[in-house]
């Protein structure tokens, strides 16, 4: 690759970055400047960008769970939009063509609509970040949302296979049959290649040899083998080591995708105005997925933050486009037009992502709440009981506070929580008054209604960020009571104090002065 493309397009998503934008946008926006100065796309490049798509679709299949992809709050939200969002978007489409822009002109009904079915997907790769950003990747609103996305890449994977045109070989049938049954084999060198660098070479391997390559051998589209067999090897222990390594790989790679489309054509002033009109309209979008998810019982504010994750248009929406393109289905002004409608809902998508908490707190007051009793079950109200005292985090020194605690308090004003499943299981065991919750997720927060009973909350986690975190959302409540919280340095506590913790516990400090006094009590 010319050093040109490297230095442009580390130049613009800087810049972008710099903004506190996706540098996706710098990218799109590289392609587009590389174009102007005469560059044209290149074998090199074509063959990068593929790698990217091939590498995107396995990294998706290695976080695949196919339980949640059978939730009514993924499949029927997920399904249920993309038909209504490309209902929505023809129209908005045809209106376009109706208003007189040279661009849309000859533009048929079939293409309007396939043009729609690429709309109407929201970004992975956008999604991902701004939840990983926040840390709320395992949050309930987290989780639905990008259930919904997995199940959109299903469906744009599905046509991407059907335009091929071509009749899959007999053998195909053989090769999905053969695969599960090769799976443990695969799981047991997946085992014995360690967990470095060889290890990551046999996932390449069965994602572009295996997957992508057996895939084309018997008339598949490849793309789908590599989907195929990250979704094998999705239970395996060692898949979420594979998709973290696998992230940053097949994202740059996907930086030549997306220099592609910038090179493939410069936008006009019509292609301008027309994804102007599409950002106009994607507020229709978002609101399509409020309602659907409403309609599953989720909780107004799960259904807002899921929906703020979900109001952009896609990367896979361009790779649609792009290959309705090449086999003439399309204009590639239509490509351009996709890339400059989802670089601008990039823009106008960072800050809404950025400020969700602050604009549901806003807008919670409008939003009619659910009844208690028909939420999702997932998403009901999390009851304390008669507890007084709450500790956070039920390790060695949370269990050693409730035991000391329950001498004074009684276990019935005592609530442990812990977000280990096993751990609350056998606490509840030993007749600890404990609950499942994570206190890094904000949903935790949002669901307890700590203020009204509580008087002291312990946070007694190992992580200090984790500590901070739940530090910060107590502010957001109407908690009056005390906070305690443990630290391992200094500085720690300095922090904790000024987010207003009332009691620091150095756990290295009085470790040692408890040492020293049991000695000294010992020896009389």
């Amino acid at each position: 690759m010319d050093p040109v493309f490297i230095a442009i397009a580390f130049g613009c998503g800087l810049a972008v970055h710099l903004v506190r934008l996706p540098p996706l946008i710098g990218f799109l926006a590289a392609g587009f400047v590389l174009n102007a100065m005469g560059y044209q796309p290149n074998p090199t490049l074509d063959t990068l960008a593929n790698l990217g798509v091939t590498l995107l679709l396995f990294s998706i299949g290695l976080k695949l769970d196919l339980k949640t992809l059978l939730r009514r709050e993924v499949w029927g939200t997920a399904s249920g939009h993309v038909v209504l969002s490309t209902l929505l978007f023809t129209g908005v489409l045809l209106a376009v063509k109706g208003l007189g822009f040279a661009l849309a002109q000859e533009l048929a009904w079939q293409q309007a609509v396939l043009m729609a079915f690429a709309l109407s997907f929201s970004s992975t790769v956008f999604a991902v970040k701004v939840l990983e950003e926040r840390s709320d990747m395992n949050t309930f609103y987290g989780r639905v949302a990008i259930g919904v996305l997995v199940m959109q890449d299903l469906f744009a994977v599905a046509f991407l296979s059907a335009s091929a045109g071509k009749l899959p070989s007999p053998w195909a049938l053989g090769l999905l049959v053969l695969l599960p049954l090769l799976r443990p084999l695969f799981y047991r060198i997946l085992e014995r290649a360690g967990h470095g660098e060889l290890q990551t070479l046999f996932a390449v391997f069965l994602a572009l040899v295996v997957g992508y390559g057996g895939f084309q051998l018997v008339g598949l589209k490849g793309d789908l083998g590599a989907l195929i067999i990250g979704m094998m090897l999705a239970p395996h222990y060692s898949a979420p080591a594979l998709a973290k390594s696998f992230f940053n790989m097949k994202e740059l790679f996907l930086v030549a995708f997306f220099l592609n489309i910038g090179l493939n054509g410069m936008p006009t002033l019509d292609s301008l105005w027309v994804s102007v009109v599409l950002l106009l309209a994607l507020p229709l979008k978002s609101l399509l997925y409020y309602l659907l998810y409403k309609h599953c019982y989720l909780r107004p504010r799960t259904s807002l933050l899921a929906t703020f994750s979900l109001s952009n248009y896609s990367e896979f929406g361009l790779i649609v486009a792009a290959l309705a393109a090449q086999q003439g289905l399309l204009s590639n002004d239509w490509v351009i037009v996709a890339s400059l409608a989802l670089a601008l809902s990039f823009v106008a998508s960072a800050p809404l992502n950025a400020n969700n908490e602050n604009l549901y707190r806003r807008m919670m007051h409008r939003l009619r709440p659910r009844d208690a009793a028909r939420l999702h079950p997932d998403d009901m109200p999390i009851q304390l009981g008669d507890a007084r005292v709450l500790i956070i985090g039920m390790g060695r020194i949370g269990q050693g506070a409730y035991m000391e605690l329950e001498k004074h308090r009684g276990a019935g004003k005592l609530l442990g929580i812990d977000s280990d499943e096993k751990k609350v299981s056998l606490l509840r065991e030993l007749d600890i008054n404990a609950i499942k919750g994570d206190a890094s997720d904000s949903d935790f927060w949002d669901k307890a209604n700590i203020g009204s009973q509580l008087e002291y909350i312990f946070l007694a986690m190992p992580n200090h960020a984790g500590n901070l975190y739940a530090l910060e959302q107590i502010r957001h409540t109407d908690f009056r009571g005390r906070v305690a919280a443990i630290i391992r340095y200094p500085e720690e506590g300095a922090q904790l104090r000024e987010m207003g913790a009332d009691d620091i516990f150095n756990i290295y400090e009085e470790a040692g002065s408890g040492f020293a006094r049991h000695v000294i009590e010992t020896a009389g």
